[in-house]
């Protein structure tokens, strides 16, 4: 058996793919300065053929799966006609460099940026960057690139790595699921399969021993991969297969009932977004409202900072799509650590800890009142919630409203339609706030506990450091200390308390949520199925004598421990 990270759920029973993925040879020679336009010459031509590969991608990706999927692709254009990239090739042709390894070394240097980078979206897009690289040296060397357009039966793709273009263009009639040997869950490929619905394992390392034809076992839902299982495994995988896909068509049946404990305590359950293409999916699973939008993703692979008016329109989709239901608005998390060419932020000893997030929105008020307006002007079609990221100390909430202040008054005075309908809180994602949310919930309307950062600057620990990964751990009592501490400041001063970290869709932790009193959970859209059926399953007694069971625990893996034990039959 394999192991390697769950990236799509499902289970496959099927036949192995396997791709070659020697990569051609890169020539690497000095030039003369008199062959220097030459060089220039071959490394246009290859980027105009490059650029016209990834256009008919795009379109043809935008026919078979939407536009919210073929936006991928807009982004690995930008990423294609960046200038900071553009500079550095033509920076290392200049050198006397030739334009194959110019290429390949500005790009890797680029991608080595953001495998550095603290958050995971953004580190997925390393891939996004070597994946442009390839298909434009391939295109100087005349190499053909797809070998996913030589399957002719439906199997099991395996491969070192799919890039987001090979997804993009793979068939679901024809790829029945896909192993790789690297990737998380954040890289683009493991997001296209969720969205086709292919069950996919990533992260698997070697695979060496997977032989073409081999009948193969693909478990997306625990990570598992099974080469040449015996009868009786076949047999049981079989039958789980079966249930699997009965148990999806019965929690996709909950999506209209409410998110109640058994005892009758209502829970909301709503969606993390990235995109305004995000809302029909985030509804169509049962989302209650948005609990997070990331408005990052505007901000970046491009040239310049977003109108206003596009902004408006990005804002007023997704408040038009949700109606009355909130929509929690998180403004620019951005920073040192995603650099943007248009910004200059500068260099920093540890970005992570920098001048990012509502400290980058508050050094920068004219660009922050840019968002500020549109979010307001977008408000009259719906309900908007203004969260802000990484704050650290009241003044940024003292200061955030004095804008808003100067933001309405602006708008008044322009005659513009705008709303003063809408609530200001703070994402709790690090320590200072959390032990400080009695007073803050005294100058703000809502929490969202941000679980992701406050338990990477509770415990210390970079995640994805293989050395110290053991040390992430939702269940630490340190961290739960401090989730119930925020909630209890909240609610004694009569304030919404919801959380948008990866944990709200954790159906582990749910009992201890709902013990707790989290008013709200927000996740991803295809989480909340699962989560609603956990909660409905439950009765908030139980769980609070589970809550003080896991009070009596000095370890997060004997508290993992009691909830799996208590959660098996639905799980």
């Amino acid at each position: 058996m394999i192991k390697g990270i769950a990236a799509s759920n499902g289970i496959v029973i099927g036949k192995a793919f396997v791709i070659n993925d020697a990569k051609p040879e890169l020539p690497r020679y000095d030039i003369s300065p008199s062959q220097k336009d030459q060089e220039l010459a071959r490394l246009n031509w290859a980027m105009t053929k490059t650029k016209k590969q990834l256009e008919d991608i795009r379109v043809n990706l935008a026919d078979k799966t939407g536009e919210e999927e073929a936006a991928i692709f807009d982004a690995h254009l930008m990423l294609l006609e960046d200038p900071m990239l553009a500079e550095a090739i033509t920076e290392k042709i200049s050198q006397g460099c030739n334009a194959e390894a110019a290429v390949y070394d500005a790009s890797e240097t680029f991608a080595c940026m953001f495998d550095a980078m603290d958050d995971e979206y953004m580190r997925g897009r390393a891939a996004d960057v070597r994946d442009i690289r390839n298909r434009w040296i391939n295109n100087f060397l005349g190499v053909e690139m797809g070998s996913l357009s030589n399957m002719t039966q439906p199997a099991v793709v395996f491969a070192h790595d799919l890039a987001p273009s090979d997804t993009a263009q793979m068939d679901k009639a024809m790829v029945l699921a896909f192993v790789t040997a690297i990737g998380g869950r954040t890289s683009h490929s493991a997001i296209m399969a969720r969205s086709m619905e292919i069950p996919a394992v990533v992260g698997v390392g070697d695979f060496g021993e997977v032989v073409p034809g081999d009948t193969v076992i693909v478990d997306g839902g625990t990570g598992q991969v099974i080469i040449n299982p015996q009868p009786a495994v076949l047999a049981d995988f079989q039958s789980r297969k079966q249930k699997y896909e009965e148990r999806r068509t019965l929690l996709l049946e909950l999506k209209d009932l409410p998110s109640k404990t058994k005892d009758g305590k209502t829970f909301e359950l709503a969606a993390n977004i990235g995109t305004p293409n995000d809302a029909e999916k985030a509804l169509a699973y049962g989302a209650q409202g948005v609990g997070l939008y990331r408005t990052e993703f505007l901000y970046m692979d491009r040239k310049d900072i977003p109108s206003e008016e596009e902004q408006y329109f990005a804002y007023r989709k997704v408040l038009e799509a949700f109606g009355q239901k909130p929509v929690i608005i998180r403004t620019l998390d951005i920073g040192g650590d995603k650099e943007l060419t248009y910004l200059k932020i500068g260099q920093e000893l540890n970005p992570f800890l920098g001048n990012r997030a509502i400290r980058l929105c508050l050094a920068n008020p004219e660009m922050f009142k840019v968002q500020l307006r549109a979010i307001l002007r977008a408000g009259v079609t719906g309900n908007p919630w203004i969260m802000l990221p990484m704050v650290a100390i009241l003044d940024e909430v003292r200061r955030t409203k004095e804008l808003l202040r100067e933001v309405e008054a602006e708008l008044e005075a322009e005659g513009a339609e705008f709303t003063r309908d809408y609530k200001l809180g703070i994402m709790v994602e690090i320590p200072a706030a959390a032990v400080q949310a009695d007073h803050f919930a005294q100058e703000v309307d809502f929490f969202s506990i941000g679980t992701n950062d406050l338990i990477q600057y509770t415990c210390a620990v970079d995640r994805m450091n293989q050395k110290v990964s053991y040390l992430y751990d939702p269940f630490n009592p340190a961290v739960l200390r401090l989730i119930e501490q925020v909630i209890y400041a909240g609610h004694k001063y009569g304030k919404f308390v919801g959380m948008c970290g990866e944990m709200a869709g954790e159906p582990l932790a749910a009992p201890l949520l709902i013990a707790m009193g989290l008013d709200e959970f927000s996740m991803s859209a295809s989480s909340i199925p699962l989560v609603k059926a956990v909660i409905r399953s439950l009765d908030t007694g139980r769980c609070r004598e589970l809550l003080e069971q896991a009070q009596k625990f000095t370890d997060g893996k004997e508290i993992r421990q009691l909830l799996e034990e208590e959660l098996k039959d639905i799980l």
